[in-house]
């Protein structure tokens, strides 16, 4: 496994595994200590881990925390989606920088999303399961939302959105939550 920085989002990496296939099939390891230690990420911070599964076309977010934020480790483990990550850190040198990437089942590609960044995904396939490693322990009264169409981000959403939930669905814009954030 090796960790590669996304330059769009200071302090993101993209975590690439080396998968072995053989006529069994495949195995990938997803998480190394190791390797997420040497770019300086504490790998014991970590004390959650969640899945989805979305249909296709499904949008998830744009989701942020309050306060200190939630740093987040993302991949997607069946199936394949569009996934966005935005910059909302002050004090980053990439503030409101928006970065995409699309994960797949067959890359096992693994994000690290820092704290302070929005984060939100589309299914592009039918379903599509996102696996999260979180390391904050989940608080819903630091949850916020951020509308996912706002045009001042510019994100290009592959396919049209089929669902969302209620709470994405009356997200507000960013310069509407920018101000909410303490």
């Amino acid at each position: 496994m090796k960790a590669i920085p996304i330059p769009a989002i200071a302090g993101a990496y993209r975590f690439e595994p080396r998968p072995h296939q053989d006529e069994r099939g495949t195995f990938s390891r997803t998480f190394d200590a190791d390797v997420v230690r040497s770019v300086g990420i504490d790998p014991a911070a970590f004390v959650q881990d969640s899945a989805s599964r979305s249909h296709k076309g499904v949008v998830r977010g744009l989701h942020l925390r309050r306060d200190q934020g939630e740093a987040k480790l993302v991949r997607c483990s069946y199936g394949a989606v569009f996934d966005v990550v935005v910059d909302l850190r002050p004090d980053s040198p990439t503030y409101r920088a928006v970065e995409t990437f699309e994960l797949t089942d067959e890359s096992q590609v693994t994000i690290y999303i820092p704290a302070g960044c929005a984060h939100g995904f589309q299914a592009l396939t039918e379903p599509a399961d996102v696996a999260y490693r979180i390391d904050q322990t989940h608080d819903p009264a630091a949850d916020i939302a951020i509308a996912h169409d706002d045009p001042t981000l510019g994100i290009p959403w592959p396919l049209p959105v089929t669902a969302m939930s209620e709470r994405d669905r009356h997200a507000r814009p960013l310069s509407e939550v920018i101000g909410r954030r303490g």
